[in-house]
């Protein structure tokens, strides 16, 4: 299939599943936060800078709706995410030479540590507070999305190809979640949500290959104000 072809197909496929949103969500807030999601995370897959700003948009509408159905979990989560698409607005854009993104990167050892370590602590105290200070309907599950999505989007925005991974699991569980609590329209985004992760997964990897290799091993360097890059 041709590379035209292929680009034709992605476009009809993301104006169906904006149509189908649209059409199956239950207020204009929902149908905005879901439609403007999913270009986002279309764009993500794409690696084309403007998911950042299209994000920002979808990130203030699911604040608001999660705050409605008492997902505080995800209404906090959205505080970070927006905070971390300006991160990743700002990342993408450096250290790119003559691209219009900085390439793919592969997280580390050692990061990956941490972060499992993190989600585990994190997963625990958060899913702890919202069962004993909330009326969250699934706290710890709820918790759990939470913070792998914090991960995830960490890392998305540090463009490290492992973010997808993060993000296929976490569509899998909200698929449940969302359905259980009557987003309909959340949870159909999620299922295309899904698609996207494990076409950016593989996109991301191409990249990476055609950049560095299938062997290059992941080495941390000094990143832009003195942080270390992944």
């Amino acid at each position: 299939m041709s590379k035209t072809m292929n680009n034709v197909l992605q476009a009809v496929g993301l104006v169906i599943g904006m149509a189908l949103i649209g059409y199956t969500s239950s207020t204009v807030l929902e149908a905005a936060a879901s439609i403007t999601g999913l270009l986002s995370v279309w764009l993500t897959a794409r690696a084309n800078i403007w998911a950042w700003p299209t994000g920002l948009v979808s990130v203030v509408c699911f604040f608001y709706i999660f705050m409605d159905v008492k997902l505080y979990a995800d209404m906090t989560l959205q505080v970070f995410f927006f905070v971390l698409s300006i991160y990743g607005w700002v990342v993408w854009l450096s250290g790119r030479g003559n691209a219009k993104v900085r390439p793919t990167t592969r997280i580390t050892g050692c990061l990956a540590i941490l972060l499992i370590v993190f989600l585990i602590a994190a997963t625990a105290g958060w899913g702890y507070a919202l069962d004993g200070y909330t009326d969250a309907a699934v706290p710890y599950l709820d918790a759990f999305i939470a913070v792998l999505s914090l991960i995830a989007q960490y890392l998305l925005s540090r463009k490290v190809l492992e973010s997808w991974y993060g993000w296929i699991a976490v569509d899998v569980l909200s698929i449940g979640m969302y359905a259980y609590k009557g987003l309909d329209a959340v949870a159909i985004l999620y299922v295309i949500f899904l698609g996207i992760a494990i076409y950016g997964l593989v996109g991301w990897r191409k990249e990476y290959t055609a950049l560095f290799g299938k062997t290059q091993p992941p080495t941390p360097t000094q990143g832009e104000g003195g942080g270390i890059r992944v």
